[in-house]
């Protein structure tokens, strides 16, 4: 059984994504196996755990918005930034309808027999570790993290360098209802550093990342990511 290492060189882009990407394959290996009731409860810790600390999450956030500010962007791109109460809770209401949803692991979507008598079925599987690079919406991040972790599968999050206190604060809510449930944290990870490099990096993580996803505003080229 491989160990999970400590991932804490944030110098050495390319050690660090390394060691970020060989947890989330580890920890895919043991989502695969774990139980949709199983699944369902951490996710409805997660919810709650998101509205107990509310107020460090906000908090956070204000860093991101007044680091924004200073950078001046734009009244629409704070806008996207910023949470509140509600936001907040209607990121933990969006984890609570997660959880309601069917398992697709396992689901059955396609059968047919042979004429020898063979019964093939096509079967829904998770794909393994979903790296997700998304711009400045920090409830992104619930929501991403969310999904896959229904779906069985590990992710790596990448949002955008101007969110990245309020994901750090959101994704410390995940790991401490993940580690409560029996559930590896490192089936939720982020991209500990806003350095660019990292995602260039991400973008090249065969060996580790099943697929890629670039969400919403998001613009990926040969120098990395712009969001």
């Amino acid at each position: 059984m491989q160990n999970y290492y400590e991932c804490q060189n944030f110098e050495d882009i390319d050690e660090l994504m390394d060691c970020i990407g060989h947890n989330a394959s580890v920890a895919s290996n043991h989502l695969s196996t774990i139980s949709a009731k199983k699944k369902n409860k951490a996710l409805n810790k997660i919810s709650k755990v998101l509205r107990s600390n509310k107020r460090e999450i906000l908090s956070e956030n204000k860093r991101d918005l007044d680091n924004g500010e200073k950078k001046q962007l734009s009244p629409s791109l704070l806008d996207r930034l910023a949470l509140d109460s509600k936001r907040v809770d209607l990121m933990a209401d969006g984890v609570d309808r997660i959880s309601e949803f069917d398992d697709p692991v396992g689901q059955i979507i396609a059968s047919w027999k042979r004429p020898n008598g063979l019964v093939i079925e096509r079967v829904r599987m998770p794909l393994g570790v979903i790296g997700v690079i998304y711009e400045s919406r920090p409830n992104v991040t619930i929501d991403a993290g969310a999904l896959c972790l229904k779906a069985g599968n590990a992710c790596i999050l990448r949002g955008g360098s101007e969110s990245f206190f309020s994901t750090k604060a959101i994704l410390a809510c995940v790991h401490e209802a993940l580690s409560s449930s029996d559930i590896p944290v490192h089936s939720i990870q982020m991209v500990s550093t806003t350095d660019r490099a990292a995602v260039t990096k991400m973008l090249n993580m065969t060996q580790y990342i099943d697929v890629i996803v670039p969400r919403g505003g998001c613009f990926i080229n040969q120098k990395g990511y712009d969001g």
